[in-house]
């Protein structure tokens, strides 16, 4: 029903400046609010927004026809005499090929297959009941029809935009200062955004460019400002409140600059505030995402002799224990290792193996195959060289990128063992409190006090 409410004729007054008016059973209806026309021109190569379109509108029961520009004549027909309504009008791209192509369906099935039955005065009498059909985007086909159709009218969109880009032949003058302007758009916009502090957006974002600015040349000329539009009443007036006010921009809230963004041609139904607003919102929702549903990915960890992999780490601690007799926690408690030095241990090991060379004899092989059986075969596996040989700068840095097994190495063993070793070989000396009256009289902070009160 949401449908239905934004697509039954409204009654204005017969002054109300959002819609054409026609009287309807003695009242004035609009079925929709006016808007630019949004058709290829004459020449279909270069569609134009200023020359209105000669398209006719048919109906889709009868023979009765009326030009694009009377949309809102044909809308009122099919409601009164067909009882038929059609859900968001100005949303649909090409309104005369769209009622073209449901006339076709009407003639091959009966209405009632493809719209939704409203029925009025429903808890009235039986004979004052009235049934109204709604076509709208709710039926598959519709939305297909009316997404293929935004989908045509982007690619011509696109077109003329890449035409106006390869145009050398623009030739206009600045609005604000005369100078004129030849060869490509671009050189225009940006002298007006750079030298005037005026930008209407960067110029491939804009579509309709010589149409664009004949609207704002038009409002300047006839003294409105192009920000609050307000008018005044000599130009020297206007450039003054303009530049004073910061009013050296567009109205973001007037719909009739809408047509000359190509971001309102890019998603059905939705102009750039909707596009940018949900942009928006999405970032806002980033920020507060619910991770309540986040799922780790295995740790996938890889042994430091071979390929095989682990999915936690405890496993793979274990399995280079049993499988190659390497103990690594053990390392540690017996060196003694830091955090770093671990990172540097085990990027030394890495760098080893995969040059094909012992860790601890540094004997080099002609394969990694052949110095693991050499490791094994000498039990070199848990024999280190020197510390110097390995406790090296350059080891910081990772043999492979995305090595686990370096981000699961701890450092909470290392603050109880430096405790300890510090309990064992860090001597204390207890402070000799026998005479405390000599202490208090010989302390530094006594003699401070002195020199105090003799200087008092």
């Amino acid at each position: 029903l949401k449908h239905v409410n934004a697509s039954f004729p409204k009654v204005h007054s017969p002054t109300d400046p959002e819609g054409s008016c026609l009287p309807v059973s003695g009242q004035d209806s609009i079925l929709e609010p006016l808007c630019f026309p949004e058709q290829p021109a004459e020449d279909s190569s270069a569609p134009s927004l200023q020359r209105p379109s000669t398209e006719l509108l048919v109906c889709l029961f009868c023979s009765e026809s009326v030009p694009l520009l009377q949309k809102d004549v044909l809308l009122k027909h099919l409601l009164l005499d067909h009882k038929l309504v059609i859900a968001d009008v100005k949303l649909i791209a090409d309104l005369p090929k769209y009622m073209l192509y449901w006339k076709g369906r009407f003639l091959e099935q009966p209405v009632t297959d493809f719209c939704s039955v409203i029925k009025t005065n429903s808890t009235g009498p039986v004979e004052k009941q009235e049934d109204y059909f709604l076509l709208c985007d709710i039926l598959p086909e519709d939305r297909i029809l009316r997404e293929k159709l935004q989908q045509k009218r982007l690619e011509e969109v696109l077109e003329q935009q890449q035409r106006e880009r390869d145009d050398s032949s623009f030739h206009r003058l600045c609005m604000f200062c005369s100078e004129e302007f030849m060869g490509n758009r671009s050189s225009l916009l940006n002298h007006m955004a750079r030298e005037h502090s005026f930008s209407i957006g960067l110029p491939d974002n804009i579509v309709y460019c010589n149409e664009f600015l004949d609207a704002l040349q038009s409002k300047l000329d006839n003294l409105q400002c192009l920000y609050c539009e307000k008018t005044f009443r000599d130009k020297t007036t206007l450039k003054d409140h303009m530049r004073k006010k910061a009013h050296r921009r567009i109205n973001a809230k007037n719909h009739e600059y809408d047509c000359f963004y190509v971001i309102n041609y890019l998603e059905l139904g939705k102009t750039w505030e909707e596009v940018q607003s949900e942009d928006d919102r999405e970032l806002v929702e980033d920020e507060d995402d619910d991770w309540s549903d986040w799922q780790a990915h295995p740790v996938s960890a890889v042994c430091l002799f071979c390929d095989h992999h682990s999915d936690t780490m405890d496993q793979i601690y274990t399995h280079m224990k049993d499988a190659h007799g390497f103990d690594l926690h053990k390392l540690k408690m017996e060196l003694n290792l830091r955090f770093y030095q671990q990172i540097k241990l085990v990027n030394f090991i890495r760098r080893q193996i995969h040059q094909s060379r012992c860790y601890g004899c540094q004997e080099t092989f002609d394969s990694r195959a052949e110095v693991l059986r050499h490791i094994m075969a000498e039990g070199h596996v848990m024999k280190l060289p020197e510390t110097s040989t390995w406790d090296q700068p350059q080891y910081f840095f990772p043999t492979y990128e995305n090595d686990t097994l370096l981000c699961t190495l701890s450092d909470s063993d290392e603050d109880q063992s430096e405790d300890t070793n510090h309990g064992e070989d860090v001597p204390v000396i207890a402070e000799d409190i026998s005479n405390l009256r000599e202490l208090k009289q010989t302390s530094v902070l006594n003699q401070l006090r002195c020199i105090k009160t003799c200087i008092l």
